[in-house]
């Protein structure tokens, strides 16, 4: 039963990926851990390989109709691959098993990683539910200026987090490429696939580097599932805006991520 809402979850993630381009790769990590039973250091790499293989679907239908900005993708991706490739492929697997003992709590790095995904999840969520769509000017003269130092930023920050957590840092993404790059938000949901893409792709080549063990049949399964999800989103984009699902994604983000917490840290 939990398996069969897992691959249920898999269609969602896939769903919001290709309506809002971004925020379902937040919820990976906690479906293969909790419904389908995969450890939290293995289950970031996994997620990494879903949530990549599955933008490069969306982000191509996006490409087709237009709505993709690579140079602003170029821009973004140069210290965002550096970080999330260093992170999976020297970071991760330098972190011991068992950190330190706080009381009668040990502190694992499977822990970690939980306590610091959940974290990300609560901060997403705080962020999808107060924040409205950013609109970038209509041309009335000079259009502001393409803010490099804020874009390569938030890339650096981006694959840091992509690469720690698994999780594709769309809702990092999307704000800055229409506050810093000025993308309309239709081409910023396309570009930030792109981004989202080889972020977890090379992501995940770090994890394969690493000689992470990979059981190929069921991530392929569990990937079928998200792939008929971005498929549709991609589809529904055209007539559901993202930023009128996400303050409803975001509360559903706050309680999973609470839910964490509370499992994690207190019973």
């Amino acid at each position: 039963m939990l398996q069969a809402t897992g691959y249920l979850a898999a269609v969602f993630i896939g769903l919001s990926l290709g309506i809002m381009g971004g925020g379902g790769s937040i919820l990976t990590v906690p479906v293969l851990v909790y419904l389908m039973g995969v450890s939290p250091v293995l289950s970031t790499a996994y997620s990494l390989f879903v949530v990549g293989s599955t933008s490069v679907v969306g982000a191509s239908g996006y490409f087709r109709k237009g709505l993709v900005s690579l140079k602003t993708a170029l821009v973004f991706l140069g210290p965002s691959l550096a970080a999330v490739f260093a992170v999976r492929r020297l970071v991760m697997p330098a972190i011991p098993a068992e950190l330190l003992t706080v009381g009668g709590l040990v502190v694992t790095k499977d822990l970690l990683v939980l306590v610091a995904f959940a974290g990300l999840m609560v901060g997403a969520a705080a962020s999808m539910i107060r924040s409205r769509e950013p609109e970038v000017p209509l041309a009335t003269g000079a259009q502001p200026p393409f803010n490099y130092p804020l874009v390569l930023g938030i890339g650096l920050v981006v694959g840091t987090l992509t690469g720690f957590v698994g999780a594709g840092g769309g809702f990092l993404i999307i704000p800055a490429l229409v506050l810093g790059a000025r993308l309309p938000m239709k081409l910023a949901v396309g570009t930030s696939l792109v981004i989202i893409a080889l972020n977890s792709l090379i992501g995940f080549s770090g994890d394969l580097s690493a000689g992470t063990p990979i059981a190929w049949s069921f991530l392929l399964g569990f990937l079928a599932f998200a792939l008929a999800g971005i498929v549709a989103g991609t589809y529904l984009a055209r007539f559901i805006p993202g930023h009128r699902l996400k303050p409803a994604f975001g509360w559903f983000t706050l309680a999973m991520g609470t839910f964490i917490l509370l499992r994690e840290l207190v019973f």
